[in-house]
């Protein structure tokens, strides 16, 4: 099996994979930010699934989805993987994930990620998560991003 090169391949192969819809929209203005995803899909900017990526103490890397309003608590993130946590450069997001800062997907990752989910993503019926690039995004619900990812429900807000 050849597996797929671009990165909306790969996250659309994933979405598959999951048994969930492939189906992605592309914004020619960009998603790259919380607001302007929010704004070109016209939706409320916790909808919007930030993917955020942390290094361990370790050396291990972590992956925690968030609703686009919430800033993530590096204390409660070390707490719940058992270790401190940093915010790795660029470089490192896309060496572990296959992915550039600004269209890192909660799935589909070069290497798998243990993931927590926030828990503010179940108060919204309709997620949107980026699809690989700065432009394109997918609709996606809270249970399904948990049933795909393997992640788990945990609080993670500041």
């Amino acid at each position: 099996m050849t597996l797929p090169t671009s990165s909306i391949e790969r996250v659309r192969a994933a979405l598959a994979e999951a048994g969930l819809p492939t189906v992605t929209r592309r914004f020619a203005e960009g998603t790259r930010t919380v607001a302007d995803a929010a704004a070109a899909i016209g939706v409320q900017e916790g909808q919007i699934v930030k993917s955020m990526v942390f290094a361990t103490a370790s050396g291990a890397t972590v992956l925690v989805l968030t609703s686009g309003v919430n800033r993530v608590d590096e204390h409660k993130v070390a707490a719940l993987v058992g270790e401190a946590v940093t915010r790795p450069d660029a470089d490192h997001v896309r060496r572990v994930t296959g992915f550039a800062i600004g269209g890192v997907p909660p799935l589909g990752h070069r290497t798998p990620l243990p993931t927590l989910l926030d828990e503010d993503l179940w108060n919204y019926d309709e997620l949107w998560a980026a699809a690989g690039t700065p432009y394109d995004v997918f609709a996606i619900t809270a249970d399904q991003l948990q049933a795909a990812t393997g992640g788990r429900r945990a609080t993670v807000r500041r």
